[in-house]
Parts: C-alpha cells; structure tokens; sequence
C-alpha cells in the first residue's frame, strides 16, 4: 500500500503559489522610493551642474565688460561739440564721452543698470516788462519710478548792475523757491546763456508734472530789447519694471556739423542679464581720494571712479553672489 504525506504536499503547494498581492504592492512601493529618489538626486546634480554653469557664463561676461567699460571710462575726454567729458554721475548710472571704437570721432557713452531709464527736455522762455516773469512746464515725461530730478537754469538779458540789484529768482511749481541766479557774474545783454545753475526738484516732480518760473528784479529791464530770457533743461531718471537685473551700454556717434548727440540714435547692447546690486554700481573720488557724496561735485570733481558689480544668475539658490569690483582713474581729468 502505497501511503503519501499531505503534509508535504500542502506545503509545496503553497511555496509554489509566489508573491503574495500584498507582497508585490508593497515591493512596488519600496522600487518607487528607491526609483524617486535616485531621480531626485540625478534631477539635483542636474541643477546644480546647470546653475554652476551658467553662473560661470555670467561672471564671465561681466568681467569682460567691466574690462570694457573700465578702458573707456580711462579714456574720457571732451566731447565733439565741448561738453565737459562727464556728463552723468549717478549711482547706477554713468554717461561719459570717449572714443570706445577708435574712430578718431568721441562718442557719447552711458552704463548703466537696465531699469534705469534718463530723460532730458528743454525748453525756453521770455519777458519784456520790466521786472516780469516766465515760466515753463513739463508733464507726462515719467514711465516708471522717479529716482532723480534736476534743472539746469540759464538766463540772459539785462543783469550787469551789481549784488542784488538785477537777478533772477528761480521757484518749481510756482512757490517752491530753488534759488537766485546772475546776482554777480552776468554780463549785459550778453546773447548767450550766462549764470547756470543746477538744482535737485525731485520732491516737486514725482507727481508727473512740474513748472518752472523766472522771477527777474525791479531792475531788470527790456533793453536787449527783452527784459529776461529764461532756459529750463529739466532732466531726469526713473526705473523701469522688468528690467531690473539688466546692465546696459549705450553709444551714440556724433553726427552733423556742430556735431550733435541725438538720443534716437542711441545704441544699446546688454553687457549682462544678471546684475543684483543693490549697493552703488559707480562710486566717485576727487583727487585726494575722498569719496564725492554730493551730486554737482561729482561732475567736476571725480578723477578716480570705482566700478562694482554683483553677479547672479538665482538669488534664490547658492551659491552666494559672485562680486567684481574695479578702480579707474580718468587719465584726462587727473591734472585739472
């Protein structure tokens, strides 16, 4: 008699059956951590390389173009029509003349970051009374953020008479008192701008609007044969959303006989896309070294400049931002 153990054979059968349901949604689960992860990981170094390498790009460019900049700023000089070589010294901007493409011609130069957008307008006027006054006004010039505001006033006419006796009285926006011009210095009647002077208006101007007015003495009287005219060159700087991180170069070549500058021809390039300052781009130094705070003196005093620049492609992501910093003394101004 032949007698078989069923013992045996149940536990064959089940050893034979596999995974269980359980065992295999389980063993997925676990192969799609593991799978996850490793992706995670490749997709990180992935980044990273990614980011690294284009860090890399951007430093690179904007240390060639500070180079750049810093051989043209060296090389500024007078321009083709005689304004003076710097014409522009903000924080974040820079407008200078210098022969950057050897040409034998100056070219108008401007750096600066690409939210930074300048402006400027002109314009003229007249009295024939005695003692009268002229005014100006300038509207909807703005497309962003005012940063910077200024005028440059210029009269001529009858102011020769001494200290306080023929003068013309400068207000914005018709009270706001800015100053008194061509008190001394004035020559009768000259026919040319005489007694220049610049003021800062960015308290009254960042509505979009502004007026200028002239205000001339009793004793400024209609000989040449006007009594008074007035120029008003009212410029400015605004910030442009959307272009924040943008550092720019623009060039316009002198065209015409007198040369001229004219703005439509400006040509812009972008040195880098990736620019975080947040501390000033240009810093200004006289002769002795002290750094120049004060805007007027920054035009006629610099002789040494500072240029910094800080580079990152994601502020979000380190490493930290990478920072290039460059001095320059401007060859031509360092003996005046």
């Amino acid at each position: 008699m032949i007698k078989m153990d069923l013992s045996c054979q149940k536990n064959f059968s089940k050893a034979s059956t596999g995974f269980t349901l359980i065992e295999t949604i389980v063993a997925i689960f676990v192969f799609t951590l593991i799978f996850g992860a490793v992706s995670g990981l490749i997709m990180l170094a992935y980044k990273t390389y990614n980011y690294t390498w284009q860090q890399s790009i951007a430093i690179d460019e904007a240390r060639r173009g500070i180079e750049t900049m810093v051989k043209e700023i060296r090389g500024a000089k007078s321009a083709e029509d005689g304004s003076y070589p710097i014409e522009k010294a903000e924080d974040k901007e820079f407008i200078f003349y210098s022969d950057v493409d050897n040409d034998g011609e100056t070219e108008k130069v401007r750096y600066f970051l690409g939210n930074v957008r300048s402006g400027t307008q002109a314009q003229e006027c007249q009295t024939s009374v005695a003692g009268g006054t002229c005014g100006v006004a300038f509207s909807n010039f703005l497309l962003g953020t005012l940063k910077t505001a200024e005028v440059k006033v210029s009269v001529d006419g009858d102011f020769d008479w001494g200290p306080n006796k023929e003068y013309a009285e400068i207000y914005a926006d018709t009270t706001n008192y800015l100053g008194r011009i061509c008190n001394t210095g004035c020559t009768h009647c000259a026919g040319t701008w005489q007694g220049t002077q610049t003021y800062n208006v960015i308290n009254y101007a960042s509505d979009n609007s502004i007026t200028f007015l002239a205000d001339a003495s009793l004793r400024v009287e209609p000989q040449c044969p006007y009594a008074m005219k007035s120029k008003f060159e009212f410029s400015w700087t605004e910030e442009i959303a959307g272009q924040a991180y943008e550092f720019r170069k623009g060039v316009i070549e002198p065209v015409g006989s007198p040369p001229t500058y004219p703005a439509s021809q400006e040509k812009i390039s972008i040195i880098s896309s990736y620019i975080r300052n947040t501390p000033p781009i240009f810093e200004y130094f006289d002769q002795n070294g002290n750094k120049i705070t004060i805007y007027p003196a920054r035009l006629k005093d610099t002789k040494l400049m500072k240029v910094f620049l800080v580079v990152d492609v994601n502020e979000n992501q380190p490493p930290s931002p990478f920072e290039l910093e460059s001095s320059v003394q401007l060859r031509n101004l360092k003996e005046e």
